[in-house]
């Protein structure tokens, strides 16, 4: 079994108190919830794990539903660790891993990562159709032999944080808001690929990047960005849209770096979203478009040098 296989490769030397979920972005909720296992790891004298379920468990259960992630396994993993935790335990989600029962999930637990105890939001379930809940496990944790703890939502303002409130968000392209829902900038990874040279040509060469698969992206417009070029950061105006002044369909990411010089081609590089300079639109001439560009660049200047 896939699942057996996978959580022997993260025994660990002592007990551990752990947390289950899909932990799409690491966002503020996802933060306590980890940082409490932690604390009642620390408390008990045992090791923290956080068990990460990928691909969402909703493109696995109904074939066609597609999630764009806040962030990938790896990003999500790097994240995880960077909290403190000792051991970060990704998990495929299968269909074969949906129709475990609750008993036999928390018993590979056991087995494979010495779990004592577990630390859940308040809606959380897991198993065959969910049979799960909170009162359910803590039944068998009296049987079995581990404890329950259930932590609260976090709320931001008077909205419950969650990974489909930061991608609402995203989508209308108010990165400041996802930044706070996420702790962070929003940021994605991606290679810089040959493009249209199309910002070349109007004075501002732009590095074309092809991000990782199935990555949700902010609404189209022009975004105050920074760049990560291997351990140097920029300043810089990142573009989302199907460029619809010169007739294209695709959905490009284009990155404009200020007041740097060099060949990008081929590199992996790392943007984070910073704030909104305006939304996409269709202009009449190449000539209008790169006026406006000019002020978009002088915009992004600003709003960067708040920041």
């Amino acid at each position: 079994m896939l699942v057996e296989e996978e959580l022997a490769r993260h025994t660990p030397s002592r007990n551990s108190i752990c947390t289950i979920g899909v932990f799409d972005g690491v966002h503020m909720g996802h933060r306590v919830l980890i940082q409490a296992a932690i604390d009642e790891a620390k408390a008990r004298g045992c090791g923290s794990c956080v068990i990460a379920f990928h691909p969402h468990p909703r493109t696995v259960l109904a074939p066609g539903a597609e999630v764009a992630v806040l962030t990938t396994i790896e990003e999500r993993v790097e994240l995880i660790r960077s909290l403190g935790v000792d051991i970060v335990a990704p998990l495929t989600f299968t269909r074969e891993l949906s129709q475990l029962a609750a008993r036999e999930f928390m018993a590979l637990l056991q087995q494979r990562l010495l779990m004592v105890g577990l630390v859940v939001g308040p809606d959380f379930a897991l198993g065959r159709g969910r049979e799960g809940s909170i009162p359910v496990l803590r039944e068998l944790g009296q049987e079995m032999g581990f404890t329950v703890k259930s932590i609260e939502f976090v709320d931001f303002g008077q909205q419950r944080v969650s990974s489909t409130v930061i991608r609402d968000a995203l989508a209308v392209g108010d990165v400041s808001r996802v930044a706070a829902l996420l702790g962070r900038p929003f940021f994605l990874h991606g290679l810089v690929v040959h493009g249209a040279a199309r910002g070349r040509t109007l004075g501002y060469p732009t590095a074309n990047i092809q991000p990782n698969g199935g990555h949700a992206l902010p609404a189209d417009g022009i975004y105050a960005t920074r760049v990560h070029v291997g351990e140097r950061v920029y300043d810089s105006a990142t573009y989302v849209g199907t460029s619809p002044t010169f007739g294209a369909h695709e959905r490009l990411v284009e990155v404009f770096l200020l007041d740097f010089q060099g060949d990008l081609y081929g590199n992996q590089l790392k943007v984070e979203w910073v704030d909104k300079v305006r939304d996409d639109h269709t202009f009449e001439s190449a000539a209008e478009l790169q006026r406006q560009m000019e002020q978009d660049i002088a915009q992004a200047r600003k709003l960067l040098g708040r920041r």
